[in-house]
C-alpha cells in the first residue's frame, strides 16, 4: 500500500527547513535530490525501525549510516549514556573512559599501539594524513576514485588527465593548489597503481583507501590489489592508511583489515581511521597505529592535532557500551547470517522479476546493484540504471522500507533486525521490482 510522498507533515517540515537550512538538510544526501520526492523527517527510532513525522514506521537499513549496529535504543547503551550524562556533558579534561575506549579498540586491532580520539570521520582522516606527512616528510597523497574520506579540502578531488597530473577539485571553494599533491587512481587497478609509484614513489607520504568502499555502494578491494598496495607502500616508504570509518567493527570484529590478514600473511595497515560504530551513534571517531608513528603527535611530537570535544565523556560511554555488546560470542555470526539472508532474498526477488541484480555483503554491511555482475570500480558502479533504482527506492519507501536515497551508498543490517523484518523487506522488494519492470 502506498502513500503520497509529497504532502503531509514531512513536506511541511521540508519546506520550513529550506527557508533556514541550505537545501533543507545538514548533510546533502538527506535531501533526496538523487531520487526525488520528500525526505522523511524522523521523530523517533527503536530497534530496527524509525517513525517519521507522520507516524509511519520504516524498517531502517541506514542505521545512521552505519553506527547503529545494535539497532536503535539498545538498553545497555541507553543506560550507559544516561549514567554518563548525570556525571557531566563535557569537561575539556582527561577521563578514565577515554583510556578504556582506546584500550578496547586496540585490543582487537593488533596494529594499533596507540589511539587518538576525535569527533568525526572527516577529522580523523584529515589528521591521519597530516600525521603521515609529518612522519614521512613528504607531501603527496594517493586516493582512489569513489572512495570518500570526509570533506577536507585535499580530499575533495577527482582524477586528473593522467598519472603525471594530479587531481582537480570537486567542490567550489577548494583552490587547485590545495589538491596539487593529491593523486586519484582507479580502484582495483593494479597497473595504474604501479605506474603511480614509479612516477611519484619517493614523494608519496601515504596511500589512503577504503578497503571496502561504502561510498560507491559496496565495492571491495581485490586481495591481489590490496597485497600490491601493501607491497608498494613498504617498498617506497609510504604509509598505508586504512579508512575504516564505515567498516571498522561493522564488517568484522577486527574490521576489514582482519579479513585481509586472513588472506595476506602478516598484513597490517600503517594507520587506521575509525568512526561510526566506535561511537555507537554519538559524534566520535579515532585514528591509530604503531607507537613510533603516533608519538609524532603533539604534545609528544611536532604534528599538531587538537579538539575541544575529543574524547567526549558521553560519546565514549556510548561507544564503550556498543563495543561491549559486539564483542560477545556469536554476535557477528548472527549478524552475517541476517545480512546474507537479506541479500539472497533480494536476489531471488529480482530474479523472479527478471531484473538484473548483483549483491555483496560482509558482516552487517551490504550493497546491491542493478547490474548482472558486481562492479570493481567507480566507473562500473555508475553504469547502474539510475532511473530504475529510483523507482525501486520509492517502491520500497512506500512499503515501509528505508534504504539509502542514492544508488552509490551502502546499506546496514543491525542485530535488532528480525527474520520477520527481512521477510517483509523481501516481499516489499518483490512488489517494487514488479513495479519497476512495468515502468
Amino acid at each position: 500500500m502506498t502513500q503520497n510522498t509529497d504532502s503531509g507533515r514531512n513536506a511541511a517540515l521540508f519546506e520550513r527547513a529550506r527557508r533556514i537550512i541550505p537545501g533543507g538538510v545538514n548533510s546533502p544526501v538527506r535531501a533526496f535530490r538523487a531520487v526525488g520526492g520528500t525526505p522523511r523527517f524522523v521523530q523517533r527510532a527503536q530497534g530496527p525501525y524509525f517513525w517519521d513525522a507522520e507516524g509511519r514506521r520504516y524498517i531502517d537499513y541506514i542505521g545512521s549510516w552505519g553506527p547503529m549496529i545494535l539497532g536503535h535504543g539498545h538498553p545497555a547503551v541507553v543506560e550507559a549514556v544516561q549514567r554518563a550524562v548525570r556525571d557531566g556533558f563535557s569537561f575539556g579534561a582527561p577521563t578514565e573512559r577515554e583510556i578504556e575506549l582506546a584500550e578496547a579498540i586496540a585490543a582487537v586491532m593488533p596494529g594499533l599501539d596507540m589511539v587518538r580520539l576525535v569527533s568525526s570521520g572527516t577529522e580523523a582522516a584529515m589528521s591521519a594524513i597530516r600525521l603521515a606527512r609529518g612522519f614521512t616528510g613528504r607531501s603527496k597523497l594517493v586516493k582512489f576514485e569513489g572512495c570518500y574520506h570526509g570533506h577536507a579540502d585535499a580530499l575533495l578531488v577527482k582524477a586528473g588527465s593522467g598519472l603525471a597530473t594530479f587531481g582537480n577539485p570537486t567542490s567550489a571553494g577548494v583552490p587547485p593548489e590545495v589538491v596539487q599533491h593529491t593523486l586519484v587512481l582507479e580502484y582495483n587497478n593494479v597497473q595504474q597503481l604501479e605506474e603511480a609509484f614509479v612516477l611519484h614513489g619517493p614523494d608519496i607520504a601515504c596511500l589512503m583507501i577504503e578497503p571496502i568502499a561504502g561510498n560507491m555502494n559496496f565495492v571491495r578491494a581485490d586481495t591481489a590489489f590490496m597485497r600490491r598496495c601493501r607491497e608498494l607502500c613498504t617498498q617506497h616508504g609510504a604509509l598505508l592508511v586504512f579508512d575504516e570509518v564505515m567498516t571498522g567493527f561493522r564488517v568484522a570484529l577486527g574490521g576489514a583489515q582482519a579479513l585481509y590478514a586472513q588472506q595476506i600473511p602478516g598484513f597490517r595497515p600503517d594507520l587506521t581511521v575509525l568512526g561510526k560504530v566506535i561511537g555507537g551513534g554519538m559524534p566520535l571517531a579515532a585514528f591509530g597505529g604503531p607507537r613510533a608513528i603516533m608519538e609524532q603527535l603533539a604534545p609528544l611530537g611536532p604534528v599538531y592535532q587538537a579538539g575541544t570535544l575529543s574524547g567526549n565523556p558521553v560519546a565514549t560511554a556510548c561507544g564503550l557500551a556498543t563495543l561491549t555488546e559486539v564483542r560477545k560470542p556469536g554476535f557477528y555470526d548472527a549478524l552475517v547470517a541476517k545480512t546474507r539472508g537479506l541479500m539472497e532474498g533480494l536476489a531471488g526477488a529480482a530474479r523472479q522479476a527478471g531484473v538484473a541484480f548483483s549483491a555483496d555483503s560482509e558482516g552487517g554491511m551490504f550493497g546491491f546493484f542493478l547490474l548482472p555482475e558486481l562492479p570493481r570500480n567507480y566507473g562500473q558502479v555508475m553504469k547502474t540504471d539510475g532511473a530504475r533504482f529510483n523507482t525501486l527506492f520509492h517502491g520500497l519507501l512506500d512499503r515501509g522500507v528505508y534504504i539509502a536515497p542514492a544508488l552509490y551508498e551502502a546499506g546496514f543490517v543491525s542485530a535488532a533486525h528480525s527474520e520477520q523484518d527481512i521477510a517483509e523487506t523481501v516481499q516489499a522488494a518483490r512488489e517494487a521490482f514488479a513495479g519497476s519492470t512495468q515502468a
